[in-house]
């Protein structure tokens, strides 16, 4: 993970001494240096920085003013890691990245858990608002849905979890086969899969998931692989590496 960063100082010594300071942290990239308060906000606003190193005390617009000027919906996230006196002492600076990779991994772990929660609404139908809602749900045995939303166009199909044969991967979309037919949606195998019960559904290729309960037979190949005949008549291939899984069969 790495941290873009700005250089903000009316002194040029001060600018080239912090990014000589700041070259020995290796996940530290510094995208942009500025001499005054309006490079700084044109600086900002191009390139959506993780972290601003920003002087105080500047002619013109000095840091206070800079921050005032930033626009409310800014992308960039206004928030005081830490101060550094001039010149840097680099313990001290040390410190202070080591703040700023800790609130950089909190922010994404947020922002990680949001879009898990958003996705979880999207595939279910079912709203949720936060974590501890799911893990609630999931300590009252509900922890995955009976129907799956899949949205096509303006259109939603809610499909019955049970009546899914398998599942395969198709680049970014999922085909989920149903019957005779095949639901497609956006997402990624991990994704989904984290949405269905392993009781029924078990992977037995890097793209492919079954319903256990939809498996008429098991074909032994003679090169020590196996076929799966599915109730509808379908052959799925079983990779070497998921042979583990015929114990679920028994």
């Amino acid at each position: 993970m790495s941290i873009r960063a700005i250089i903000v100082d009316d002194e040029s010594l001060a600018r080239r001494g912090l990014a000589m300071r700041l070259a020995r942290f290796e996940d530290v990239a510094i995208v942009a240096q500025c001499q005054n308060g309006r490079e700084a906000l044109n600086a900002i606003a191009e390139q959506q920085p993780d972290l601003v190193f920003l002087d105080i005390q500047m002619p013109g617009l000095s840091g206070f003013d800079v921050v005032r000027a930033l626009p409310t919906d800014h992308a960039f996230y206004i928030h005081a890691i830490d101060y550094v006196l001039k010149p840097a002492d680099e313990q001290r600076l040390e410190k202070t990245i080591e703040r700023v990779r800790a609130h950089q991994a909190q922010q994404t772990a947020l922002a990680d858990k949001q879009r898990l929660m958003h996705f979880i609404s999207d595939i279910t139908g079912e709203q949720y608002q936060t974590v501890d809602q799911v893990l609630a749900r999931a300590e009252a045995g509900q922890q995955y849905p009976s129907r799956i939303s899949v949205k096509d166009r303006q259109e939603t199909t809610l499909v019955d979890v049970r009546d899914i044969s398998w599942v395969d991967a198709a680049g970014d979309y999922m085909c989920l086969h149903v019957g005779e037919q095949v639901h497609i949606m956006r997402c990624t195998m991990k994704e989904l899969e984290s949405l269905l019960d392993p009781n029924l559904f078990q992977r037995i290729h890097r793209s492919t998931i079954i319903n256990l309960d939809q498996v008429e037979k098991i074909i032994n190949h003679t090169n020590g692989e196996y076929f799966l005949a599915m109730k509808n008549g379908a052959r799925l291939k079983m990779s070497r590496g998921y042979k583990d899984k015929i114990k679920h069969f028994a």
